[in-house]
């Protein structure tokens, strides 16, 4: 929808739909042949700029809207259901439509007004974080114990156990 402050827009047919647009707008129509980048021109019905109102075909013979393609997308998938209750009817369809972006140039001979991009605001470098300190070493002490540990005795059931002891014992 174009915006109030630019007093310029037409209506135009694209694929048995009418679109109201303005230089800069970007709407979605029905899927064109045509390449991402090329710039077509679209019919006119109508020309609005400010209080002048152009609707006839001798004024607006001659008038057209340019617009690019910026790319083809799909719309969103729309399911269909068809049931009947003790018929064993169920049906399910899902079709999505292709659509082509544009991005309108021109209308009636007169472009989009250049808007001025605000200048980017610098962002503050970043805060490294300072590096961990390595973690201190346990102390190893200087004498190591000279006879070894006894190896565990590995385990056994009670049973085993009991088993062992009155065997020996008897």
């Amino acid at each position: 929808m174009p915006s109030p402050a630019n007093s310029l827009s037409a209506v135009i047919v694209s694929g048995g739909k009418q679109y109201r647009v303005a230089p800069g707008d970007r709407i979605l129509v029905d899927r064109l042949a045509a390449e991402p980048g090329s710039e077509i021109s679209l019919g006119v019905l109508l020309v609005a700029d400010g209080d002048d109102l152009k609707v006839d075909a001798k004024a607006l013979e001659g008038q057209t809207v340019t617009a690019r393609v910026l790319r083809a997308v799909r719309g969103p998938k729309i399911d269909v259901l068809r049931y009947k209750s003790k018929k064993r009817v169920r049906v399910h369809r899902g079709a999505r439509a292709g659509l082509t972006a544009l991005e309108i140039m021109t209308v009636a001979g007169q472009a989009a007004p250049v808007k001025e991009k605000p200048a980017a605001k610098a962002k503050p470098a970043a805060k490294k974080k300072a590096a961990p300190a390595p973690k201190a070493k346990a102390a190893v002490p200087e004498e190591t114990p000279a006879e070894p540990e006894a190896a565990p005795k590995p385990r056994r059931s009670r049973a085993k156990a009991a088993n062992e002891e009155t065997e020996d014992g008897a």
